[in-house]
């Protein structure tokens, strides 16, 4: 709703307009006699060059002594391959209220080969946290070496699968590629850390759900040993182990850290169901030895990993086929209010919401399991836009910034609901003797009844499945909540008085107390309040619904104190900004980015769907706003704000082109019996280091053992043909939705695929399979034959177990035949080398990949001009489709665009997505979930010419695709921030 300067002034009153500009407020600077001045919110975290201590006792971090609530958001900068949109991802986090990033650094993503390290390009590990500085956000960095995550091999390099040592143990084969490995990262960190002064982080993790070895000297010994590595390097800040469950493993004192103390904490990761009841796993759950944060008393209770959405299979069997709107519905924002307001109450002040942006597994980095899409249901989704549910995550973020009691709580006195369906958790800190009620409602249907709080029985409403926070006796700048049943949210002080931000469900009755010496001077400036006084108390009473305003003067205090008590939604359009010349609010756009005050000039940026309203509470002194580089009009009001006097305006229509002009051009020559091979790698190991074991008498066939790590692999197995055979088996292992296609001098032999999981298999790693074929009569004499074997491998299965998992063999792993057994020569072709630009995982062994017909420059003149959606005839094999498009979107425009694809589900066939020469995932049509493919700014040119190819596999059994294939909107607002496009060379 737009808020004109009319309908504002007409709500408030003319006379209240004679608050001049310049009576806009000052600092706060003291509190009341006898109340517990909690003064401004510590100023986000730079790179101010100054060093700092990061320290923490049983109940938070101590950061230069002062307390912290970690309110942490997880993205994965690999899974986003334009670095300007790690900026974009890094300030709507900022803006929603996470104080700190947490990264994974993958292994694999930056190490094409052994001693090769790259942190260039989309890879900048440097430049991430230089934006992760520049945004104020605290990073806990994930460095491995194991990251698990859905990637490949867990995030060990292809390369790593052929060598000898057993992984995650204290082999020193092992740590020395591990060794490495730290060093490349650790030369990086090491500038980054904010105990020197020269970025923001803040945690570092040593090793990733490392559950096994607990007791042994080899699992033991390598924890000591990444410890001691890691502090070799430089890295002084806290590190961390994150614990799979609730097990105690790797607690304070259970491995040598070198004497140190204090400088270790416990983390366990938690995943919880939906339908369960959130378990009491802080400082105040079970108790014992694996009760969660119980494990290690005197360190903060510490949830590295929550759960903020899930993954979801190949096949969609997690969500029923929903995919990633499905993990969003069953894990929405009561969910994530529910659990995280549990955690709080049980004594868990570091959090870590996995994911908060989840984005795509690009490439070949997805592992088996997963599909392209890493949406993960997460509050932004893949085309960067919030969910609903980043409304719970928006109001808690910025209520543990703003409240400060928050980061020392007690377990206090049991005080029973009226309604015994309601849990109640009461807690208090014991310095400033505040309160905290956390309410749950864990039935099926809403609970309206009552709690007594600060000596007064409170109505409360709690929505099925969901949970509330109340609190009382918290100091609001000068003053003091006596207790609220709306959730406070934001303290601030600017123009002249204290703002404080009080949230609620839309509908929802709210009772607000504010102690006052002497009866205040009350003005409901917009929306539906009635107040009274008595005994010392302001009870403001509103029913929640767009933003309520109050202003409170006098009563004591020469300050004025404005409530706003907003519903959720509204909430989420209020938008609080520390500057170095005083805090400033923000309510209108749908989002804000940045705000520099200077010189009496406030520079904000950000972005607008709808047309809006925009309003400012700023420091005394502002004279000018600008937005997005535009002076705007301003006029004073009485609720000391500044409205502006046009609109901001909406978004404008995005407009995409149809997909036309394809020309195709089938491939796989290496299936006729005359192709030439002589250069292809001769499979003659009779050895290996893999965990498949060599059939007796065979050659490895395993593609890792030949360093082809990633995509298809092609085989051709000369023989001298022997009258008399009858068929073959080809031996083979992908991984989950991997296919085997067979060739005999030209001839398909037909084509084999794994299954699709179902929710008991969806975790399997490995799948192997046994592809039998008969020969065809006329084949069967003698002379010279060709098999030819096309593999496509899904990627390395991860290590979660420590069993070297990710070392199972990928490719053809036997062969056999029956009725002869002719000797056969096996040559073997995958991947070439690494693109330096698009790195290792952007490209497997296919003809056109090894020819470059993905990439933008390649020469497609020659090629057949063919309209879609089009139906091929049953060609088993690999058809190439390419076209050229250009887009001209408003350069003052983000639109998230992507490429969605559609067909008759029975066609078996998959395509490979190229964009500009980048992989940008695969689609399976018969079995799905995922039609719709992200396509990010940079690698899209959103103003200029871009090129696509698909690569499509059919298996023979179907007429293929493709079908239908356009581009579509994810999402658009005005505003976003610049994007440099992302190098696709095209040779």
């Amino acid at each position: 709703m737009v808020l004109s300067r009319r309908t504002f002034t007409a709500a408030v009153g003319t006379a209240a307009l004679g608050l001049s500009l310049d009576a806009s407020a000052r600092r706060v600077s003291g509190a009341p006699a006898g109340s517990a001045p909690t003064g401004p919110p510590p100023a986000p975290p730079t790179a101010d060059g100054r060093p700092h201590t990061v320290g923490f006792d049983r109940y938070s971090l101590l950061v230069d002594g002062r307390r912290l609530v970690l309110w942490s958001g997880e993205m994965h900068p690999f899974r986003l391959p334009s670095p300007s949109l790690w900026l974009d991802v890094l300030q709507k986090m900022r803006a929603h209220g996470y104080n700190a990033v947490s990264v994974y650094v993958a292994w694999n993503y930056h190490s094409p080969a052994p001693g090769r390290y790259d942190f260039t390009g989309v890879r900048d590990l440097d430049l991430f946290l230089r934006q992760a500085a520049e945004t104020g956000l605290y990073v806990i960095l994930r460095p491995g070496p194991y990251i698990n995550a859905e990637v490949d091999a867990g995030g060990f390099p292809g390369w790593l699968t052929a060598t000898k040592g057993r992984a995650r143990t204290s082999d020193p084969t092992y740590l020395g590629h591990v060794d490495e490995w730290l060093t490349a990262v650790d030369t990086i960190v090491a500038r980054h850390l904010y105990t020197r002064g020269d970025g923001t982080v803040l945690l570092y993790q040593i090793e990733n759900e490392y559950g096994s070895y607990v007791t042994e000297p080899a699992g033991v010994d390598y924890m000591s040993h990444l410890y001691s590595k890691v502090r070799a390097d430089g890295i002084d800040v806290p590190l961390f182990h994150n614990d799979l469950g609730r097990n105690g493993y790797w607690a304070p004192g259970t491995f040598d850290t070198g004497g140190e103390r204090g400088r270790w904490l416990y983390g366990f990761d938690g995943y919880p169901d939906p339908d369960q009841l959130p378990p009491d796993w802080g400082h105040f759950g079970i108790g014992g030895e694996k009760g969660g944060a119980t494990a290690s008393p005197d360190t903060p209770g510490f949830i590295p990993e929550f759960g903020g959405g899930w993954f979801d299979p190949w096949g969609g069997a997690e969500f029923d086929g929903a995919g990633y709107a499905g993990s969003a519905r069953t894990r929405n924002a009561a969910y994530e209010r529910r659990f995280h307001l549990t955690n709080l109450a049980n004594g868990i002040t570091l959090h870590n919401v996995y994911m908060t942006f989840g984005g795509t597994s690009w490439g070949w980095l997805p592992a088996p399991q997963v599909y392209t899409s890493y949406d993960y249901g997460a509050a932004f989704d893949e085309g960067r836009r919030p969910r609903p549910k980043v409304v719970p995550m928006h109001q808690l973020g910025h209520l543990v910034r703003y409240v400060p009691e928050l980061a020392k709580l007690d377990r206090a006195e049991e005080i029973p609901a009226g309604d015994a369906r309601l849990r109640v958790y009461h807690l208090t800190n014991p310095d400033t003797h505040a309160h905290v009620h956390i309410v749950r409602n864990d039935s099926t249907e809403p609970v309206t009844s009552t709690l007594p709080v600060a000596g007064t029985s409170l109505p409360v409403t709690v929505a099925a499945s969901d949970a509330r926070l109340l609190v009382a006796d918290i100091t609001l700048g000068r003053r003091k909540l006596a207790y609220s049943t709306a959730q406070p949210m934001v303290w601030l002080a600017a123009a002249r008085q204290d703002v404080a931000v009080l949230t609620g469900p839309s509908g929802d009755p709210s009772v607000t107390a504010v102690e006052c010496a002497s009866e205040p001077t009350v003005t409901v400036q917009t929306g539906a309040a009635e107040t009274s006084y008595a005994d010392g108390v302001l009870r403001v009473s509103a029913r929640i619904g767009g933003l309520t305003r109050v202003l409170v003067e006098g009563g004591g205090s020469t300050t004025p104190l404005l409530l706003l008590l907003a519903d959720d939604e509204t909430s989420v359009r209020l938008w609080p900004r520390e500057t170095p010349s005083g805090p400033v609010l923000v309510y209108g756009p749908s989002l804000l980015r940045t705000a520099e005050l200077r010189d009496g000039v406030l520079r904000l940026t950000g972005d607008t769907v709808d047309i809006t309203d925009l309003e400012v509470w700023a420091p005394r002194g502002t004279r000018e706003v600008v937005w997005n580089r535009r002076t705007l009009t301003i006029s004073p009001l009485g609720s000391g704000s500044l409205l502006f006097e046009e609109p901001l305006a909406g978004v404008p229509e995005v407009a995409l082109p149809a997909l036309d002009g394809w020309r195709r051009r089938t491939e796989n020559p290496e299936s006729e019996p005359g192709f030439d091979d002589a250069d292809w790698t001769v499979a003659d190991r009779t050895s290996t280091f893999s965990t498949t074991p060599v059939p007796d008498g065979q050659p490895v066939l395993f593609a890792d053992d030949y360093g082809f790590h990633y995509g298809d692999v092609w085989y051709r197995g000369a023989f001298t043909g022997a009258p008399g055979i009858e068929s073959v088996s080809l031996a083979y292992s992908t991984g989950t939705q991997g296919l085997l296609m067979a060739w005999l001098d030209g001839v398909p032999l037909g084509t084999h695929r794994m299954p699709v999981p179902d929710k008991k298999t969806v975790r399997k790693g490995s799948w192997a399979a046994t592809a039998a074929f008969d020969v065809p009569e006329k084949a069967r004499a003698s002379g010279a034959r060709v098999l030819s074997v096309l593999v496509r491998r899904m990627q390395h299965d991860m290590d979660g177990k420590v069993l070297d998992t990710h070392k199972v063999a990928r490719g053809l792993t036997a062969v056999a035949f029956t009725g002869a057994s002719p000797a056969v020569t096996w040559r073997l072709r995958g991947e070439g080398a690494a693109d330096p630009v698009r790195g290792p995982l952007n490209t497997g062994g296919l003809h056109g990949e090894r020819s470059g017909w993905h990439l933008p420059g390649y020469g497609d003149e020659g090629w057949d001009a063919v309209a879609l959606p089009r139906a091929e005839g049953r060609r088993q094999g690999v058809t190439w489709y390419r076209t050229g498009f250009r887009l001209t979107v408003d350069p003052g425009v983000d639109a998230s665009i992507g490429l969605e694809l559609t067909d008759d589900p029975e066609r078996a066939y998959r395509v490979q997505i190229f964009l500009n020469g980048w992989n940008m995932g695969q689609y399976v049509n018969d079995v799905g979930p995922q039609h719709t493919f992200a396509l990010p700014n940079g690698i899209l040119r959103t103003r200029g010419a871009n090129t696509l190819a698909l690569a499509v596999l059919s298996d023979g059994t179907t007429e293929s695709g493709p079908g239908e294939v356009r581009l579509t909107l994810l999402g658009s607002a005005a505003g976003g921030v610049p994007v440099t496009v992302v190098p696709s060379p095209g040779r």
